[in-house]
Formats: structure tokens, sequence, C-alpha cells
């Protein structure tokens, strides 16, 4: 019995001993978290519309792979946490972009980079940067509503001003007399009707554009580049008319083909007057000049039409009245 007992006294002592050595092993273990990433907000660019493109930097992984990265952003804290909204750009160390989109026109949004590893997440400082409006207005007081189509910032509507930016004011060839032959800068309503206007805006001649001071400051009339950008982003000029036109008929003559205005544009078919003075074509096609010039006596435009979902590029007389979009500089 007494033999027992001194056992069990052992045993017990034991398994004291044991169970104060694995408490002390589990104390003395070294945290589970560890350095988190370190990041630089490097910069910001190309800022339109409802997206900002940034550049963010990861100097340090913190000793473990980062296996998140991107930049986090919102309109309300100053401090934005990957409990905001987020754009993940992929993992790793080192530079990286992305595009943050939805923001929202004439608002202040506060962006920052982050990266998280397996000890949690850093961030970089904090941008605050102010999106552009979503109208504009030219020199005459036109307004006109602004639709961003990929990286570009078009006019939502056709041009309708009456002067240069710089206050000079251009000429309205209103008779065919004071449109046929005339060489400098010139505009009209279709079918001198003022009520055209407020729909379809106002017809220019090339010579209006290629002084280069017809747009509103900080614009420009597009080049063909400019509108070769537009069409790679909405897949091509075979199938761009369809996402440019308006839809229904209320502006466009039937059948208006393909028409699903997705990418805002809403392009109206706006018509043309011919270098004799003559209006053609109201509702059946939209005309756009580009500042590009082809010869001469000719410079290049871009139409759609009620009958296709295509656009045409072609070079044509400067004495024709055409219509104008306007893109942010």
């Amino acid at each position: 019995m007494k033999l027992t007992a001194a056992y069990t006294a052992m045993a017990l002592l034991l398994t004291g001993l044991l169970i104060t050595q694995a408490c002390k092993k589990k104390t003395d273990e070294p945290a589970t978290t560890g350095p988190v990433p370190v990041v630089l907000t490097v910069s910001n660019s190309n800022i339109l519309l409802t997206t900002a493109y940034f550049t963010g930097s990861i100097t340090s992984d913190g000793g473990a792979f980062v296996i998140k990265r991107g930049f986090c952003y919102s309109n309300a804290n100053q401090n934005p946490t990957v409990g905001d909204d987020t754009v993940v750009t992929g993992s790793g160390a080192g530079m990286y972009s992305g595009t943050i989109r939805g923001l929202k026109g004439q608002s202040t949004a506060y962006v920052r980079a982050y990266a998280t590893n397996s000890n949690g997440t850093g961030y970089g400082a904090t941008y605050s940067i102010l999106t552009i409006d979503s109208t504009l207005t030219d020199i005459d007081n036109n307004l006109y509503h602004l639709v961003q189509v990929g990286t570009q910032v078009w006019m939502r509507e056709n041009l309708k001003t009456t002067h240069y930016r710089n206050s000079e004011p251009v000429f309205n060839a209103k008779t065919a007399a004071d449109w046929n032959g005339n060489k400098v800068g010139a505009y009209c309503d279709y079918n001198n009707d003022a009520a055209n206007v407020a729909v379809y805006g106002r017809l220019y001649n090339f010579y209006a554009v290629s002084g280069g001071n017809l747009a509103p400051a900080g614009w420009h009339v597009p080049t063909d580049t400019d509108w070769n950008l537009m069409m790679t982003y909405l897949g091509g000029s075979a199938i761009a008319g369809g996402k440019l036109k308006e839809t229904g008929l209320t502006h466009w003559l039937t059948p208006n083909t393909g028409a699903t205005n997705e990418s805002g544009f809403t392009a109206l078919g706006g018509g043309y007057r011919d270098d004799q003075g003559a209006f053609e074509s109201i509702q059946w096609g939209g005309n756009f000049w580009l500042n590009t010039v082809y010869d001469s006596d000719e410079a290049w435009f871009v139409q759609v039409n009620s009958q296709e979902v295509k656009v045409y590029g072609n070079p044509w007389l400067d004495g024709f009245g055409y219509s104008i979009r306007c893109l942010r500089d």
C-alpha cells in the first residue's frame, strides 16, 4: 500500500511538471504575427469623369509573400482600408498599377495603395483626388453633358457655339451665297432653323475647325488618332456605330439599325450642308469633322447612319458643314 501510494504521488508530480513545461513553452513561443508589407502610393494620373489611374510600389514584403495588392478608396473615409472599396491588381512585391472605376463626377475621393501578407496589411500614403465635372459650358454658356468612353471624355451633345474660345464670332453663313465658296470659318443651323440647334447642335465648315480655337478651353476637335482610339475601345468601326447611336426613332429615321448607345455617346442624325449650301440627310446620318487634313481642299470626317452599325471615315471637301463633338485635352 505504501509503495503504491509513493508511485501515485510520483506520477502526480511528473504530470504537474509536464503541464508546467508545456504552458511555459507555449508562453515562450514567438507571436504568430510579424511585419506587414511596406507600401508606397507612388502617383496618380489620368483622372477622368469616373476613373483614375494609380501606381503603387511595395518596397518590402515584410518577410512573407504578398498575397494581395492593390488600391483602396472611398468618398467619405479619408484613410481608406480594405474594408472600403478596393481594386485588386495581383500579388507579389514591386511596382504595380491599376485603374479605379465607378467614381462620381466632380467629387473628391481618397485613395491609397495597400498590400497584404500573412501578417496583415500595410498601406501607402493617401491621395485626395477630384474627378472632373459631369457638365461643361462653352463661351456662349451652352451646357453640355459629358460621357467617358474608355480613357476619353467626350461631349454628349453636338457643339452649338457661335464664338471661338477667344470670343471672336464665327461667321453665320445663312444663305447659300454666304456658304458657297466661302473660305473662312462659318456655321449655320440646319435649314437655318434655330429650333434644330437645341437637339442637333450647329453645322460648321472645316475652316472653322482648322484654326484650333473652336472648342472650349481645355477641349479640342478630335483628330483621326483620337477617333480611332475610341473605335478600338468599342470593338472596331465595323460595329461601333450601333454603340454610338441614340436608341429609338425620336432623332433617327427607321430602322436605326443596331442602335444600343452602350457607349453613352448618343450620336444623333444631325444631317449636313453641302458646299453649295443645300441641307441634306437630317435624321438619316450623323456626320462629324475630325481635325485631320487630307489635302489642300479636303479633311477627314466620320459618319454613322440609320441603316447600319458601321462607322464610315472619309476625306471630304472643307466647304461642307458637319457636326462637331469635342474631346477633353
